[in-house]
């Protein structure tokens, strides 16, 4: 395909180009032909790359880093907002999941932890640190905290296989609820290499309590790479609701 003179803009021309190439060519992270080099070979100003180049960008087909070029994204995995495990999540969407620790142990847990799962100062938990990854691809840094007491030995079980599963099959305790909140920051150095993301690169955090029988089981923070995942929400407006930003899920 070539770039002509037509009623087409050129860099809606060179954008369509890029995307065929993008799917039919490139696999993620491998880097796409530098400004120099779409220049010289489609005969078109560098203003008219920038403009194709930046709109698949701002489409999550491409990403740039720093000093280094740009880049094919992988595609996203989209996720339903309920309550499953990584494991599940990722099954039931097709790709493989697989887990490293990168650390457990029984500590006393952190004010915020500990009052989420309604326990005492000398109260005992459980910390777990985890990589996930999807297709072989690391995909969210997550740290866990869950109560010592009701569950002796967790630490013995195997922590790459979904934690929910273990709750259930070995302690009884099925988590049937969850309150969760989300919001965006940039990665910080541990977890730009954790997620080999650039540093400051935009992450998805979601920090959840989730509960059996009402009883908060486990307290977990996880970091998501945004440019691999995004959260889809169905909407419901209730009688006589306001305007304001309280939406029911």
């Amino acid at each position: 395909m070539n770039v002509v003179d037509g009623p087409v803009p050129k860099h809606r021309q060179l954008r369509e180009i890029l995307l065929a190439m993008i799917e039919g060519e490139l696999v993620p992270d491998a880097p796409v032909p530098s400004e120099r080099e779409l220049v010289a070979r489609f005969k078109v100003s560098r203003a008219t790359v920038r403009e194709a180049v930046g709109r698949l960008v701002a489409e999550g087909r491409l990403y740039r880093v720093r000093g280094k070029g740009t880049f094919v994204a992988a595609a996203s995995i989209e996720s339903q907002m309920h309550l499953s495990s990584f494991t599940e999540d990722m099954r039931r969407r097709g790709h493989k999941p697989s887990t490293v620790v990168l650390g457990a142990d029984e500590t006393a847990a952190p004010p915020p932890a500990r009052a989420a799962l309604g326990l005492d100062v000398t109260d005992r938990a459980y910390r777990i640190e985890r990589l996930r990854s999807a297709d072989g691809a690391p995909m969210a840094h997550e740290v866990s905290w869950l109560p010592a007491a009701p569950l002796p030995g967790l630490l013995e079980r195997d922590l790459t296989s979904s934690v929910y599963s273990i709750l259930a099959h070995d302690y009884g305790r099925v988590l049937d609820s969850a309150a969760q909140t989300v919001w965006a920051e940039g990665a910080d150095p541990l977890r730009a290499r954790l997620l080999r993301v650039p540093p400051a690169a935009p992450l998805l955090v979601f920090r959840k309590t989730s509960y059996a029988a009402g009883r908060p089981m486990e307290h977990v923070t996880s970091w998501y790479r945004a440019d691999r995942y995004q959260v889809h929400m169905t909407l419901e407006r209730t009688p006589h609701q306001g305007s304001g930003p309280g939406h029911h899920l």
